[in-house]
């Protein structure tokens, strides 16, 4: 079980895009991978929650979570054998931790903590909301943006993970976006 959950040796740079549903991690992320001709690791919980509303008409429920996070490390551990340059990541098991917490009442299963901090990137990036709400079947908390994103930040700087803020539309968050990943591999090159 645990070995599913912890990230697999891999020969690129890592970069998650992290925050509250609807900010353009998605579409950034996609962005960013034709930019750099490298692969993106989809969120494994859209799908899997969206088969379970089509299926069930259920929302995400706590023993959902485990699969979920299983999911997306089988996903991001595939993609990353793929790419000896970067990979975009749409979301990480922290995103799952945070979700976890505020919609369980502070909860969160042990094995998806310990490698939520555990599994290791070289930057996050924080998406912000000012981009336009965009409703589906599985985005619930339009009016609590301000909160849930603190609540991202928060997360972020209490487990001293390296962050860049992004807003702006969607050619201001791929410039900023690219200058830091340029960096990172500027950086990697002369190691």
């Amino acid at each position: 079980m645990e070995k599913a959950l912890k990230q697999q040796p891999a020969n690129c740079i890592k970069v998650v895009l992290f925050g509250p549903e609807s900010t353009g991690k998605t579409t950034l992320s996609q962005q960013l991978a034709r930019y750099y001709n490298s692969v993106w690791v989809p969120e494994y919980a859209r799908e899997y929650l969206q088969n379970k509303w089509n299926n069930e008409r259920k929302t995400c429920e706590p023993e959902d979570l485990l699969p979920i996070a299983k999911g997306q490390m089988a996903l991001e551990n595939k993609l990353a054998q793929k790419t000896n340059t970067v990979l975009i990541c749409d979301t990480d098991l922290l995103e799952t931790k945070v979700y976890s917490e505020t919609y369980y009442s502070g909860n969160c299963d042990p094995l998806i903590e310990k490698y939520a901090l555990e599994n290791t990137y070289h930057l996050y990036f924080l998406t912000y909301i000012d981009t336009p709400w965009e409703a589906d079947d599985l985005r619930d908390k339009p009016e609590e943006r301000d909160a849930m994103f603190k609540v991202f930040e928060d997360t972020l700087i209490k487990y001293n993970k390296p962050y860049v803020l992004l807003k702006g539309n969607k050619k201001e968050r791929l410039q900023l976006a690219t200058k830091h990943i340029d960096a990172l591999l500027e950086t990697n090159n002369e190691v």
